[in-house]
Parts: C-alpha cells; sequence; structure tokens
C-alpha cells in the first residue's frame, strides 16, 4: 500500500514539473519573440503634408519605430526581462530539481513579479497602440494606423504574444499553489 502511494505521489510530482517546465519554456519563447516582434519593428513612408492652405502639399518620409514610443521601449525591455528571468528560473529549476523548498516560493514570487510587469507593459502598449488605431479627436491626434498599417500589425503580433506569455506565468502560479494546497491536505 505505501508503495503504491508513493508511486502515485511520485508520478503527480514529476508531471506537475514536466507541465511546469513546458509552460516556462513556452513563456520564455513567447516573451523572447515577442521582444524581438516589437524590436525589429520599423516602417517607413511618404505622407503628403499641407503647410499652407494655398500651395499644393509636400511630401515627406516619415518612420516609424518602437523607440518613438516609450510604451513600446518599456514593453520590448519588459518582455527581454521576463525572458531573461525565464532562462534563469528554468536552470535553476533544472539544477534543483525543483527540490528546496525556498527555491520554489522564490521562483513563485519571481513568476508573480514578472506577470504583474507583463500585464503593465500590454497596458501601456495597449493605450498608445489604441490612440494610434482610433486616435483622439479631443487633443487633436489623428489615426496612424492607417499610415503605418504593417507596424500596427507587428504591435498588435507583439502584445498578443506576450499577452499568451502572461497566462502562462498566470498558470506556473496557479500550478505552484495548486502544489502547496495539495502538500498541506495530504497530511
Amino acid at each position: 500500500m505505501e508503495m503504491q502511494h508513493y508511486k502515485e505521489e511520485n508520478n503527480n510530482g514529476g508531471r506537475l514539473r514536466r507541465t511546469d517546465l513546458v509552460v516556462r519554456v513556452s513563456a520564455l519563447v513567447l516573451t523572447l519573440t515577442a521582444a524581438v516582434v516589437l524590436g525589429v519593428n520599423k516602417q517607413r513612408t511618404t505622407v503628403a503634408v499641407t503647410i499652407v492652405q494655398s500651395l499644393p502639399p509636400v511630401n515627406m518620409p516619415v518612420t516609424a519605430k518602437w523607440l518613438h514610443m516609450s510604451a513600446f521601449v518599456y514593453f520590448v525591455i519588459t518582455n527581454a526581462i521576463a525572458c531573461t528571468y525565464t532562462t534563469i528560473s528554468l536552470i535553476v529549476t533544472l539544477a534543483t530539481k525543483g527540490g528546496t523548498k525556498k527555491v520554489s516560493a522564490m521562483v513563485t514570487i519571481l513568476d508573480l513579479v514578472v506577470l504583474a510587469l507583463l500585464f503593465s507593459a500590454i497596458g501601456a502598449s495597449g493605450a498608445v497602440a489604441f490612440i494610434g488605431y482610433q486616435g483622439n479627436s479631443h487633443v487633436q491626434w489623428q489615426k496612424v494606423c492607417n499610415v503605418f498599417d504593417k507596424f500596427c500589425h507587428q504591435v498588435a503580433a507583439a502584445m498578443f504574444l506576450s499577452f499568451i506569455a502572461s497566462v502562462a506565468y498566470l498558470l506556473l502560479i496557479a500550478m505552484a499553489i495548486f502544489n502547496v494546497y495539495k502538500k498541506l491536505y495530504e497530511k
């Protein structure tokens, strides 16, 4: 009877660690991809600008880059931090085999911090992206996504990838809570 209980516990713990590993690797790939997709995002186009009503419009080349908006810079840096942290947490988790309670608690707390950072970066970028998509007539900000369509599509793709990575971190935190809950009520 004891041997069967040990096998079940060991099997469930192994399955949970494998799931943790898969979710962590997914979060790593998603945050890296989100940072790269927005980090290389740049579009150059020509816009007709009317300086004086009586003169014909002047064609001016304009460029949209992620570096031009602080929210996008924050987004790229946050995803890079999340990617770096995930790499380190993978190494630590594999090196300790998920064993010690202190390491598990530290990793879970840092997962929560990274989740908060990602959500804040997605929110800030989303606000800027929404203004780019809709404009704001109250302050005379015009839409820019009709001019920089490729740029806006890449912003949306990066935000989607980062959001999925956030869900992965949420899942990691939920699994950690489930693991603690399971250990408390098994005794």
